[in-house]
């Protein structure tokens, strides 16, 4: 299993709005994330800052490099550009995470 994680940024005051549009997630979408590899998706909000710390789960030998080429995605995040930090071409400002610890079941 594959892990991918990074942080994005919400503007202030569109909290229950970036939830409302995730709780009405495209089926499209979520179809292109799930044919990518993507097993799990969780997005946690820190609501003082503002950050939100997302957490992939992927299959081995996957990835999700070609997700920012897919028209789909393009569209998505021209939907949500008004209420997160973006780039230029209206992707999010994504800063990946670092893995520097993981409990291990005992065997």
């Amino acid at each position: 299993m594959i892990t991918h994680c990074f942080t994005m940024q919400l503007k202030p005051g569109f909290e229950d709005e970036y939830k409302r549009r995730h709780d009405n997630i495209w089926p499209e979408l979520q179809d292109l994330l799930s044919e990518s590899g993507i097993e799990e998706y969780y997005i946690h909000l820190d609501e003082k800052t503002g950050i939100l710390f997302a957490f992939q789960k992927l299959k081995a030998n996957h990835t999700t490099s070609e997700l920012p080429q897919d028209p789909i995605v393009k569209k998505w995040w021209s939907y949500m550009a008004d209420i997160m930090k973006t780039n230029p071409d209206n992707s999010p400002v994504e800063i990946g995470l670092k893995e520097v610890f993981r409990l291990k079941p005992s065997s």
